[in-house]
């Protein structure tokens, strides 16, 4: 029984890893591959998912799961990864990282000056326009951080194309859950720069929690399950508290799994930079104080930069280490640099750091509600919770053992990466629903006029509250309004957070929104019939966290008299009752909308979404019934609700992400860096090909082996020409072009493919050889057996015709001889001498006994021998003899002559007396494997006539 249930278990987390597949009757264009970026502040993860092919982590260049987010200009060229830390070294200023946290911030946000702290080798200056970071390199280079993170993602996208073969344009990004609105616009920018279209923002601990739920599905059931995702990346440190349920969905009734997230803190300085960072700072302390030089080595970005690295390689070594060398040579002015650290050093100069640990998991309880006793399991994932101080003290908080069944690098990637399948139009996936939650609330505030020389008043209305779920939508009532007027939408209260994270967030202001011509549209709906409902603001807040005003409306009720005149005929209620069959009422939708969505106040408050656009532009075409009409008979009044839309402008006032000419600018500058990039490498890649091909070349004519095939003078010509070309690819040119490189490669292979041919045909004619040996001794064996199988040799199985025996005998003699007369002259040539047999022609050759036997064989499959009549009893074989015998004297004589063929005929048939209920097949010894290989091969059926023509004539 317990063998039974764990492999059912297993089973489960199989098919869970199983769950999308490509959509079959999707046409191929639509199954276009996809791809998620889990974009760290040092690391960056990219999972792909193409049709028919499961989740996976693209590899880059050097072949490994992760790149450093790290990017370098020097010298006018563009490196990334690994290779932009090593400019890193060499020019610390040319080489940005560590950018993810610069997005959508000001100049003058803390964030920003901590950056200048920490790096202070970066010359930062504010953008005249937005007063955002740029970053100068001189006088004609700068970048903003939307440029860098765009080109970042333009090799996340190169790196998932190359790993699919197939281009791709969709994607789904991981954020830090407390991104607010100008990060998360800012990197929006950026993919839109790297032309590519964001299915989602998704939280970097909702996509480790759904790739946790996709793949541990057997502990979800209908009574909700507490997780607690604890993550230590390399710049901050954040803790989700999560739910995991079956719920049925009131109106499909399908049961699916949900993870909503509860709570979560967080931390957005504490992580394995900052560590980084202190052990940084120590080691450049232990250095000044060996007084090998007068300079301090902080003074010197290049030093600095050496000692970060070495400081990020001690970190990770002490991890798993008491103790460890940090070794540097030439850290500054040909000093070399060796100390001695231990772990217990590293946690006493981080000593302040761990009380910080615990706080963001203190924070996600509290705003969940949820106390420790009630979570099932505190689960890891960040590299810096691989820091074994860390996993101490987390461990002495909780009283239990930590989580470590997350691949602490990769969750993230791959829960995004199923987020992006899910989203894709060409896959299907196991339905999995996300619910996140709010971190920084969203209000409204407006003025309001009491009227009677009252003060005006201001009023605020909450949104979106602290840890409401989204995505979710909301609507606020306006109805004591009748002139035009503005209201903002901000942050709310953020007391839960510490003063000093209060001020990295920036600006708490998001839009303001001017509604215009409220007087004149109240004016032109005035009437005694009609009953105001107010002014309506939709506000929503999708999946990606992004807050969006959608519309604004003047909804009213009117009366509408019908008459019988008015009514439906018979045909057009039946219509319209078969049409509600397909379709649910206006109010009905919504009220099942504000079930899901959450409830609404009634004045200048939240209230449920009103009626569907459709609805909108009926209702707002129905006219007002004359007054001067005369009465109907039979009259009803109706009231219908009209919706007018609102004139109104919006104001972004969080910092602006670039747009106009600023992003046409970053456009065009990021264009021409990758088509300077690509031509590079076109150039690199030709010059590399021509230097391997002479350098070739040139070997290989001092090898025998090589030298053998070509005269004396080709080889002469061959070596010039090789000197030649060597020369001249290490001159100075100027503006070289890739064409220039292929074309001289393209000569030099026409001159030297003559000799290279030839040693071809002197090492691969061996081997076709002896496969032609191997196929007539084959087809000499099956014709062995085939001979036994003519009308001459065995009458009941008459398979095949003299003829077509003659004929293969003949294809096998001749080949025979051909083999023999043409190896013999082969052999009298020397080996640079024109080749005379050929691997073509020995082909040819094989290919033509191949044919002959393919025919002989595909006959014998489709031969069957002739019924035979079944034994008959002796008594009853005579007495059907005697009447056989009277027919035959009766049919004698009404048909004279032809009697005789006739009786003959009876003879024959009657002296076979072997037993042909079930059909006989006939086997052949057939050695040859290709031959085999070709019975396998569909052939055009012939029925197995008495032909005389050879098979080579058909």
């Amino acid at each position: 029984m317990m063998q039974k249930k764990t492999t059912s278990c297993w089973s489960m987390a199989v098919i869970a890893c199983l769950l999308f597949v490509a959509a079959t009757h999707l046409r191929g264009a639509e199954a276009a591959a996809v791809m998620s970026v889990d974009l760290g502040s040092e690391w960056m993860k990219v999972g792909i998912v193409s049709p028919g092919v499961p989740m996976e982590i693209a590899l880059n260049r050097e072949s490994k799961r992760k790149t450093p987010v790290t990017l370098s200009f020097r010298n006018g060229v563009r490196s990334f990864g690994e290779d932009a830390v090593t400019d890193g070294i060499k020019d610390p200023a040319s080489a940005y990282s560590y950018l993810l946290d610069l997005l959508g911030k000001q100049i003058d946000n803390p964030i920003v000056d901590l950056y200048r702290k920490r790096f202070p080798y970066y010359n930062i200056i504010a953008d005249p326009e937005r007063n955002t970071v740029i970053f100068k390199k001189s006088d004609t280079e700068e970048f903003s951080v939307e440029e860098l993170i765009a080109q970042i993602l333009v090799k996340a996208k190169e790196f998932a194309q190359e790993a699919t073969n197939q281009p791709i344009t969709e994607c789904v990004i991981t954020v830090p859950g407390y991104f607010g609105q100008a990060e998360r616009e800012a990197l929006l920018t950026s993919a839109q720069l790297a032309n590519l279209k964001v299915l989602q923002l998704i939280n970097d601990y909702t996509a480790v929690a759904l790739n946790y739920g996709v793949f541990h599905p057997s502990g979800i059931n209908e009574t909700a399950q507490y997780y607690v995702f604890y993550d230590m990346g390399a710049s901050h440190t954040s803790s989700a508290v999560v739910s995991y349920q079956l719920v049925k969905d009131k109106h499909t009734k399908e049961t699916h799994p949900v993870v909503q997230v509860l709570g979560v803190g967080y931390d957005r300085t504490l992580g394995g930079l900052e560590i980084q960072l202190r052990l940084r700072d120590y080691l450049a302390a232990e250095f000044n104080a060996m007084k090998k030089t007068t300079t301090d080595v902080t003074k010197s970005p290049k030093a600095l930069a050496k000692l970060f690295k070495e400081a990020g390689r001690l970190k990770n070594v002490l991890s798993a280490n008491n103790d460890h060398y940090a070794q540097i040579e030439n850290l500054i002015e040909d000093q070399d640099f060796k100390l001695q650290v231990t772990r217990e050093k590293l946690e006493e100069i981080c000593s302040d750091l761990w009380p910080r640990v615990i706080k963001p998991l203190e924070q996600a309880l509290s705003t969940s509600g949820l106390t420790l006793d009630v979570i099932s399991q505190v689960i890891l994932f960040g590299g810096g919770t691989r820091v074994p101080k860390v996993q101490e003290t987390l461990k002495q908080y909780i009283k239990q053992e930590l989580g470590k069944s997350l691949n602490a690098d990769e969750a993230a990637a791959i829960g995004a990466v199923y987020k992006a399948a899910d989203l894709a139009t060409g896959f299907k996936v196991k339905k999995f629903i996300v619910k996140d939650a709010v971190l920084y609330p969203i209000q409204v505030t407006f003025e309001r006029d009491p009227g009677e020389g009252a003060e005006v008043r201001q009023v605020k209305r909450v949104l979106f509250g602290l840890m409401n779920s989204y995505p979710q939508k909301k609507v606020i009532t306006f109805n004591k309004h009748t002139e035009d007027f503005d209201f903002f939408v901000h942050y709310g209260d953020l007391n839960h957070l510490t003063a000093e994270e209060q001020s990295f967030v920036g600006s708490l202001k998001i839009s303001r929104v001017e509604l215009q011509k409220i007087k004149e549209l109240l004016e032109k709906t005035k009437d005694e019939s009609v009953d105001a409902k107010g002014i309506k603001a939709f506000f929503t807040l999708d999946d990606s966290g992004l807050f969006r005003c959608t519309g604004v409306e003047y909804v009213y009720e009117k009366q509408k008299i019908e008459t019988e005149e008015d009514d439906e005929g018979t045909l057009a209620k039946l219509g319209s009752t078969i049409s509600k069959l397909f379709s649910k009422d206006k109010d009905e939708e919504k009220k099942e909308e504000n079930a899901q969505e959450g409830s609404g106040n009634a004045t200048e408050g939240e209230e449920a979404a009103g009626k569907d656009d459709k609805a909108k532009e009926q209702e707002k075409n129905e006219t007002k019934p004359s007054e001067t009409d005369a009465p109907k008979k039979n009259e009803t009044v109706k009231i219908v609700t009209v919706k007018e839309p609102v004139a109104h402008s919006l104001t972004v006032q969080f910092t602006q992400p670039l747009s106009g000419k600023s992003y046409e600018k970053a456009a065009e500058k990021l264009d021409a860096i990758n088509k300077a990039e690509n031509l590079r490498n076109q150039l690199e890649s030709s010059f590399n090909a021509l230097e391997s091909h002479i350098i070739d070349i040139q070997q290989k004519l001092e090898e025998d082996e090589y030298s053998s095939c070509a005269t004396k003078e080709e080889k002469e010509k061959i070596l010039a020409e090789c000197s030649a070309a060597s020369d001249w690819l290490y001159e100075d040119i100027e503006n070289p072009t890739p064409e220039m490189y292929e074309n001289k490669l393209k000569s030099l292979k026409k001159l030297t493919d003559v000799f290279m041919a030839r040693h071809w045909e002197h090492e691969e004619r061996p081997e076709a050889l002896k496969a032609l040996k191997k196929m007539i001794e084959g087809a000499e064996g099956f014709l062995n057996s085939a001979k036994n199988l003519t009308k001459d040799t065995n009458p009941e199985k008459d398979v095949f015709t003299q003829v077509e025996i003659d004929s293969l005998s003949k294809v096998i003699t001749d080949t025979i001889e051909w083999q023999k007369t043409e190896v013999q002259a082969q052999d009298k040539l020397k080996r640079y001498e024109n080749v005379r047999l050929t691997v073509k022609e020995i082909t040819n050759k094989m290919s033509t006994l191949d044919r002959e036997v393919k025919y002989l064989v595909t006959k014998i499959n489709l031969w069957k021998p002739k019924v035979k009549p079944a034994k008959k009893d002796k008594k009853k074989a005579k007495k059907d003899g005697e009447e056989k015998k009277s027919e035959d004297g009766e049919q004698e004589q009404e048909e004279g002559s032809s009697s005789g063929d006739d009786t003959n005929e009876t003879e024959k048939v009657t002296e076979q007396t072997e037993d042909t209920n079930n059909e006989e097949q006939v086997e052949l010894p057939v050695t040859e494997k290709k031959t085999d290989e070709a019975e396998k091969e569909e052939v055009p059926q012939a029925t197995p006539t008495e032909d005389h023509t050879p098979r080579s004539d058909l």
